[in-house]
């Protein structure tokens, strides 16, 4: 069975930076996806300190990850990497799953799930 996320060695590396940061050791990744963007759906990474009965839990690099059972069908074999270039850095998803997507790559659509796109 395919893992619903892969965190790479460089956007774990760069998710412990934040927790330090921002006081948030301990807490957990929670990765899902939200509705919105003009494909229709976008990806959510925030930090939480609560993991609900229904999430799916994993932990990469030292990094304790959750994912709702809903998002976890969506974002089934997910790979979530850290780029950094002379422009700066950022996160990069990469979703098989994903059918379409905008030219921003926050914003996506998928066979079984559409979301409510916004307007652009």
């Amino acid at each position: 069975m395919t893992q619903v996320v892969e965190l790479t060695e460089a956007a774990a590396y760069q998710v412990k930076e934040m927790m330090v940061n921002n006081e948030e050791e301990g807490s957990y990744l929670r990765v899902g996806v939200n509705g919105g963007g003009c494909s229709g759906l976008t990806y959510g990474l925030n930090f939480t300190r609560e993991r609900n009965e229904d999430d799916e839990f994993l932990e990469l690099h030292g990094i304790q990850i959750v994912v709702s059972k809903e998002d976890a069908g969506i974002l089934n074999g997910t790979t979530i990497d850290y780029k950094q270039s002379l422009m700066g850095g950022g996160f990069t998803i990469n979703n098989p799953n994903a059918i379409a997507s905008c030219g921003c790559g926050t914003s996506f659509r998928t066979a079984k799930k559409v979301g409510t796109p916004d307007k652009c």
